[in-house]
């Protein structure tokens, strides 16, 4: 077995941002009155709630991001003050943008979406992102991978609106496998508190055509993501393509999601990924 662990390359979403925004706006011109106003598995969110935040946290991007706006925040010390700060700014988002009509709606997304798609493409992918991702344990990030967390964004929330109305969902390999890669670099930081043995390997198999694996490597008191695998195998865990975007921005519980995980090996190893959180909140 190989006891390399390679690096995982970077994760280039900013060329598919523009098909995925034309699903999205594709989508809303098709929804019914009744369809707006269906509840989303976001307990506090049916679909217009989902459709304002898409356009709230847009035109935020581009306003700060793009523009270099300044906003005023309150001192961020913790973790828990970024997710606090992050959710007042998305609750008061929703119930702004959520009093506009439906036609009103789809044309300012469809704007934000279209400047949006243009400021991603802009960007040297390997300069320093405005943000880092905080929920991968960064505090430095590349653009690619700001971007890459952008799309997820984009994505799950899409992808949240088109279960609640019943729309087939967007789980193709060019949509969903960034989004999954993208996803489990938080694998490191979600193991940080699961110990760690030197030469040690935990795998992680998504099932589907969308899928892939990945290897999270041991090595004294911290782990590293690796594209092979890299030691002895302590815990192979297979999750279905259908629930792992769910399980990674809590769109599942835990038992639920457990009932449909398979481990081999070290079951309490294996099983710390459904931990994983890939979202601010």
């Amino acid at each position: 077995m190989d006891t390399t662990a390679n690096s995982l390359p970077p994760i280039f979403t900013a060329h598919l941002f523009p098909k995925l925004e034309a699903k999205l706006i594709e989508l809303l011109r098709s929804l019914g009155p009744e369809d707006w106003e269906k509840q989303t598995f976001a307990p506090k969110w049916k679909v217009k709630d989902v459709a304002a935040h898409l356009l709230d946290t847009g035109l935020r991007k581009l306003s700060v991001c793009r523009d270099r706006y300044a906003v005023v925040t309150p001192k961020i010390a913790t973790h828990a003050d970024l997710v606090a700060l992050v959710n007042r700014w998305n609750q008061e988002g929703v119930s702004i943008y959520r009093r506009l009509s439906p036609p009103v709606l789809i044309s300012l997304l469809e704007l934000a979406s279209t400047e949006g798609s243009e400021y991603h493409k802009t960007l040297d992918p390997f300069a320093q992102a405005v943000f880092p991702v905080s929920w991968a344990g960064e505090e430095k990030s590349a653009n690619w991978f700001d971007t890459a967390r952008e799309f997820t964004e984009r994505w799950h929330h899409q992808q949240q609106i088109r279960d609640a109305v019943e729309r087939p969902g967007i789980l193709t390999r060019e949509f969903y496998y960034p989004v999954l890669d993208c996803f489990m670099r938080a694998a490191p930081y979600t193991y940080r508190t699961a110990p760690s043995r030197p030469r040690g390997m935990a795998q992680f198999n998504i099932t589907g055509d969308c899928g892939g694996s990945w290897y999270l490597c041991g090595g004294g008191n911290s782990w590293r993501l690796a594209a092979s695998a890299c030691g002895e195998k302590l815990s192979e865990t297979t999750i279905p393509q259908e629930i792992a975007w769910r399980i990674f921005t809590k769109g599942i519980d835990r038992e639920a999601a457990k009932a449909r995980v398979r481990v081999a090996g070290d079951a309490q190893l294996g099983l710390h990924i459904l931990r994983m959180v890939s979202i601010i909140g």
